[in-house]
């Protein structure tokens, strides 16, 4: 038995996003699926700069971290007056307050599910440097959340990648909700035109399968195929 899927959320999501650097959506926010996302009001996209937020007349937010070490740390102070701005009045409910680290809980499939379909806000708090102080976690009871187990130079391409999980899932992003990997059996080889693919003398073919008009050995290959 085919296992059950969550209804696609119809509703618009907000997402607000704390960085330093929030000139580094730009290229990503305004091309393609999520351009078309932004502008039919699927999604919001509101970003939350610390420096903003911070008393330092420099506008500097990172300090040197107690107990020693190389690097800069994000002070407290700045990104909780980041995320208050951003969660203003809201009720918590429907607000999910994530926080990237590398031994934080995995986004999957259902993960963004969840997500799509339970939050109207998903606040993102992108770090730099050596960390944010460790207190904001505490504080806003944020979930650690990690897209793999690796260490990155900020939070920023974990945002995006939240981001495109979740938009695609919300209803009309991608036209169909069949347009959805997770919710069909796809392969992972895909195949189009010409039949007969010529390269530096070489012939690739398409898999005999795919043209024998027979759904069920269609559907068994992909499945032989599938994304897991």
């Amino acid at each position: 038995m085919r296992k059950s899927t969550p209804e696609i959320s119809s509703k618009q999501i907000t997402f607000h996003i704390i960085t330093l650097f929030p000139s580094a959506f730009d290229s990503y926010l305004n091309e393609s699926i999520i351009k078309r996302a932004i502008a039919e009001n699927k999604i919001r996209v509101v970003f939350y700069n610390p420096r903003a937020f911070t008393k330092d007349v420099h506008g500097r937010v990172d300090r040197k971290p107690y107990g020693g070490g190389p690097g800069m740390v994000l002070e407290a102070e700045s990104v909780l007056k980041a995320v208050a701005k951003a969660l203003g009045r809201k009720n918590r409910r429907t607000v999910k307050v994530v926080f990237f680290e590398p031994n934080g809980k995995q986004l999957d499939t259902a993960y963004a599910d969840k997500a799509s379909t339970h939050y109207k806000h998903i606040v993102m708090i992108c770090g730099r440097y050596e960390g944010i102080d460790g207190r904001v976690k505490k504080i806003l009871r944020a979930e650690g959340v990690t897209i793999g187990p690796y260490t990155l130079t900020g939070g920023e391409l974990p945002a995006m990648v939240v981001l495109d999980t979740i938009t695609r899932r919300l209803k009309g992003v991608l036209g169909k909700d069949e347009s959805i990997e997770e919710r069909r059996v796809s392969a992972s080889e895909v195949y189009t035109r010409p039949e007969v693919l010529v390269w530096k003398g070489k012939k690739y073919k398409v898999p005999k399968v795919l043209l024998s008009g027979n759904h069920k050995d269609i559907e068994a290959w992909k499945n032989s195929t599938k994304i897991t």
